[in-house]
This record gives C-alpha cells, structure tokens and sequence, in this order.
C-alpha cells in the first residue's frame, strides 16, 4: 500500500530557491540555475568556462551515449590537431569566410623576458596557426592520402575534441569562446549515400535528444542563409526553450563534393575512372546541457531526465547520535538493492550522503542540482518499513511513503515515469507557444509578445524578407520542417511557396 502526503495550501506562497524566477528574468535566472548546480564556472579567460564536476559528469553521459550510437552504425573515433595551418583554410573561400570573424591565431612560438618584468611573445611563425573553429579542411586534408580507391570508401570518422570560436558575447554552455563537441566527417562514393549519411546521423541525433534527453525538437532543413558554411545543405534539430526561443540542438551537413574539391580527396571508381569524393559532417556539443537546463529546470533549480542524471537516486540517511550506525547501514542496504535495477539496459546509478550538514539544507541541494528521486531515511522509516520518496517532476514537499520492498521493485518504472513525463510536458508546452500564421500583420504582431514562441508561415525563398526579418524582429528562419512540405503562398510577398518554414527569436 502506498500512502501519499500531498503539499500543503502554503507551498505557492514559499520562497523559491533560484532568485530571480523564470518570469522575472529568463536570462539571469539560467546563469543561477548554473551556480546553483555547481555545473560550471566562469573562467579567468573571458569567453570561456570551468566545467565542474556535476556538469562534466552531464556531459560524460552526453559521450557515452552518442558514442554508442555513432559506434553502432560504423563509425570509429580519431584524433585531429589543434591547430591548423592558414592555407587549408583559404582552400576553401566560402568555409573561411564563415569563420573569418571567430577565429584565433597563433603567431608566435614562444615568451621572452622584456627587462621590465613582464613577458613579451618573440619567434614569429612562418605561417599563422588557426585554432580549429571546426575541422573539416585538416581532416579534408588526412582524407585525400587515406582515399584512393572505391575499395577505400566509405571513410567514416568521428572525434571527440574542444574548438574555438572568438565569441563576443558568451553565455555559459550557450555561447563560450572554447566549448567541447563530438565532429563526425564522412566520404563516400556516390552522392545518394551522402546524403543518406547526412539524415541518418540527423536522425540519430532526434534519438538521442528524444529519448535521453527528454527534449522534443523539429528536424528541417536549414535556410540558405543559415547553412553551414561552405555546405551544399544544412539538417537541423531545433528545440524551443521556456522563454520561447529556439535552439539549434545539433546539426548535419552535406558537403556535396565542395570539400572534397578543395582538399583533392578523389578516388579511382569501379569503372577505373577518378572521381571527387561526397562528404558529409554532423556535430552536437556542450551547448546540449544549456538546452537540457532551459527546456526542464523550474524555479527550484536544475531538473534531469533520469536518463542524463549522473545520481538518479540520492538517499538521505536521517539520524541521531544513537541511531546512526543502524540508519547508515540501512541506507547502505537500500543502495545495493537499487543498484541492481536496471533503466536503458544500465544499473541505476545511486548515491548515499551521509555529510553532517542539516537535512534541510542537504535536501535542496539535491533538490537545485536536479537529482529526479530523493529518499530520506530515518529510524521511524525503518521500524515502519516504508521508504519516504520524492519526485523532482514534483513540488519539493510532494512524497509519498512507499513499502521497501514495493519501492525497490518500482525505481526503475519510476524513473521511466519521470523521464516521460519531462518530454510531455517539453512538448506541451512548445505546442502551446507555436502558432500557424497566414498574415504579415499576424505575425509582425506575435513576434511583439514577450517569451513569444514559433510560428509557421508560407515564405517564398527570399533572401530580403528573411534580412528583414531578422533585422527588425530579431527573428530568423529556424528551418523549413519535414512536416510541413505543403504549397501555399507567402505571407510576405505573395509568391508561391513550396512549404511552411519556422521563425523564431533563438539562441
């Protein structure tokens, strides 16, 4: 039997634990989410960040993960320089000017005392180094010594490394001058297995955003003028966040045979004839755990899918002097049960903490780094055989008491419970912010609200409207959908449209 304590008339009226709240002030109420968490630091180094352990562990889940998926379908991990030398990159004019405004350089080898007490660089560099924005011209460059053949294709190569884009305006985990990614870069032979490289990796990004990270996103191509640069077509993931707004969760691009013309990848065909190689590249990064924070957390702090939590399920010992032995050891029976439950093929990752610091301030610590299931434990729990347990999809004084040997056999439904209900609620909610429009006046209007939201509209494929837009709404075409591959007019010119594109203000 399972008794439950709901929450008392008071619990609207308590203070909340991250200050500003959600409505208050989206922007700083993220940035204390962070400090709250303990999941990253501001560096020294303006633009960049130090990635605490909580938030590492995150993005350790964030490898394993994807790096299954990848392994699963064929492709093997490698490692690329840091630096890279100019002239690969003004191979390709398109791809640099891309990147031009982001990219540091190395000029000089080495620091030479000035007399004055402080450092001076000397020993100038023949050729400047660019610290790799991205990697495609440096492994363009590896992929035409490796092909030479038919027989050699397909290349399928992924790498799990930092990149540097000088950024002017840095939000953590969102926008950093260095962040770490996974790359993936691929050759093949024909164009049709290209492109079909190019949507299964788009699709193995859905499923891992979908089913482990809780987060609903629209997979679509992206517009000319927010494609990759240098790309013949851009796929994205776009996933709307609690004030709206959209982020691109990851991405995939075909390449065509652009890169492979510039870095002189060709092979010998079956036909004995030479031939350009078709390339694709595909990457998601630590930006990921930006949009796991805005799409879940609530005014209380930090909230996990139980599938990205590195605890799933934190336990509590409660005790006096007198009973302490017998509560902890309790506590650490229930931890070898729990553990030998399984959630996604993996044993449930549980956590005992037993500091000596007052329950209450131990609990909301928990309760602000996201863990989805407190359990405290105390003398009268144990002789009651029940086990008090809290859900954090829930209010913090939600619990109920379960039977321990009920509780041990329902964790891991438990969890799955939690992890759905994320999602749904994830996708109730940009159901509800997104908004079919068939008028200029409608949309300029919308676009007006705060926190406002997607809208779906018929656009023609102009490049002014799109500037436009973008200049004076700050809102910009997220993608052109799978789903909405219907033709009707533009809203905007009159002109006929192929199908409907989505705008929103994004990140």
């Amino acid at each position: 039997m399972i008794t439950e304590q709901s929450p008392n008339s008071t619990e609207k009226l308590r203070k909340n634990a991250i200050s500003p709240t959600r409505e208050e002030n989206f922007p700083e109420w993220y940035q204390q989410v962070i400090k709250a968490a303990d999941l990253a630091d501001n560096s020294p180094v303006r633009g960049c960040m130090v990635i605490r352990p909580w938030g590492y562990a995150i993005w350790e889940l964030i490898q394993k993960y994807l790096d299954a998926m990848f392994k699963a379908s064929g492709h093997k991990n490698a490692y690329f320089p840091l630096f890279i030398p100019l002239k690969y990159f003004e191979k390709e004019a398109e791809h640099v000017e891309g990147f031009a405004k982001e990219c540091a350089i190395v000029t000089h080898t080495r620091l030479q005392l000035d007399g004055k007490g402080g450092l001076r660089p000397t020993s100038e560099l023949d050729e400047p180094l660019i610290v790799r924005p991205t990697s495609e011209t440096i492994i363009g460059e590896m992929f035409s010594k490796w092909v030479q053949s038919y027989r050699d294709l397909p290349i399928k190569i992924n790498q799990w490394a930092n990149v540097v884009r000088w950024e002017m305006r840095p939000r953590m985990f969102l926008r950093t001058t260095e962040f770490l990614w996974q790359e993936g870069h691929t050759v093949h032979a024909t164009d049709e297995e290209a492109q079909k490289e190019t949507l299964d990796m788009l699709e193995c990004y859905r499923t891992f955003a979908e089913n482990y990270m809780a987060m609903p996103v629209i997979c679509g191509k992206k517009s000319d003028s927010e494609k990759f640069p240098g790309a013949a077509s851009t796929f994205t993931l776009e996933a709307m966040m609690q004030d709206g707004k959209a982020l691109q969760a990851g991405t995939s691009h075909f390449l065509g045979q652009n890169f492979a013309k510039s870095s002189h990848i060709k092979f010998i065909n079956e036909n004995g004839r030479e031939e350009f190689g078709w390339t694709t590249s595909w990457g998601m990064t630590t930006r990921l755990i930006g949009g796991l924070i805005m799409v879940h957390s609530d005014d209380d702090g930090l909230v996990l899918p139980p599938l990205m939590a590195p605890t799933q399920i934190v336990i509590l010992p409660i005790y006096r002097e007198d009973s302490k032995h017998q509560v902890l050891e309790y506590c650490k029976t229930l931890r070898t049960e729990l553990s030998q439950m399984s959630l996604g093929g993996e044993k449930l990752r549980i956590e005992i903490d037993d500091r000596d610091i007052r329950g209450g301030e131990k609990s909301w610590e928990w309760i602000k780094k996201g863990v989805p299931i407190r359990l405290e434990v105390g003398l009268r729990d144990i002789q009651s055989g029940l086990v008090c347990v809290y859900r954090r999809d829930k209010l913090p004084r939600d619990k109920k008491f379960i039977p321990h040997v009920q509780f041990i056999s329902s964790a891991a439904d438990m969890l799955a419970d939690i992890q759905t209900v994320l999602f749904k609620r994830a996708q109730k909610y940009r159901e509800e912010k997104s908004k079919h429009i068939d008028s200029q006046e409608e949309f300029i209007e919308f676009f007006e609200q705060k926190n406002s939201g997607f809208v779906y509209t018929h656009w023609s494929g102009s490049d002014a409207v799109e500037d436009k837009m973008k200049s004076e709404f700050g809102v910009t075409i997220r993608c052109l959908p799978f789903t909405e591959a219907s033709p009707g007019s533009c809203i905007f010119t009159g002109n006929p449209s192929k199908q409907k594109v989505i705008w929103a203000r994004s990140y």
